[in-house]
């Protein structure tokens, strides 16, 4: 009776960890992987932001709601297009990258919803940490013909309000609304 009650949990064992295998594991490409921002500027305009980030994306295909994702954003490479901007932006009046030098976005949970998905975690920005929901679409899975490896693109939004950051300069006047978009592609080996 041991030895079945053995060999049962041992399949049940294998059985879980194939399922696993079933994800792959996808570095992002931080040449073609950005966040981009875009804020009010006292009713003027709506000026843009861009970070160059990089990380890892567990994706199974079969199941995507095991799928997983975990991106660092270095802050300091930050480009407007206006280098003045850039250093007010890198300063202690905004996001103050000597204390704060990343940000970080870690999934905890993916919904599917139907073409789409949704994907819930953790951002850590200027020291705090707050839930946002990333409205994704999958763009394409299949081989780079530039790397010849299993390649995956996504496009994403979302909009966070920076106040809960703790980023406050100039508010109200500087929006607190952020609407960020993503692009995304990474691959696998």
């Amino acid at each position: 009776m041991k030895t079945i009650f053995k060999t049962l949990l041992a399949t049940v064992i294998l059985g879980f960890s194939s399922i696993s295998v079933a994800a792959d594991t996808y570095v992002l490409d931080p040449g073609h992987t950005f966040v981009l921002w875009h804020i009010n500027h006292f009713g003027f305009s709506n000026p843009t932001g861009k970070w160059m980030a990089n990380g890892t994306l567990i994706l199974d295909e079969k199941d995507p709601k095991n799928s997983k994702v975990d991106v660092l954003i270095p802050l300091a490479n930050l480009t407007t297009g206006i280098p003045k901007l850039d250093t007010h932006l890198n300063s202690k009046d905004f996001f103050d990258v000597t204390t704060y030098p990343s940000a970080k976005f870690v999934s905890n949970k993916v919904e599917v919803t139907g073409q789409t998905a949704k994907v819930y975690g953790t951002l850590t920005l200027h020291g705090v940490s707050k839930p946002v929901v990333l409205d994704v679409t999958l763009n394409k899975i299949g081989i780079s013909p530039i790397t010849n490896k299993k390649t995956a693109g996504f496009s994403a939004k979302t909009q966070v309000k920076r106040s809960d950051f703790g980023i406050n300069k100039y508010l109200p006047g500087l929006g607190d609304d952020v609407t960020i978009e993503i692009e995304a592609e990474g691959a696998t080996g």
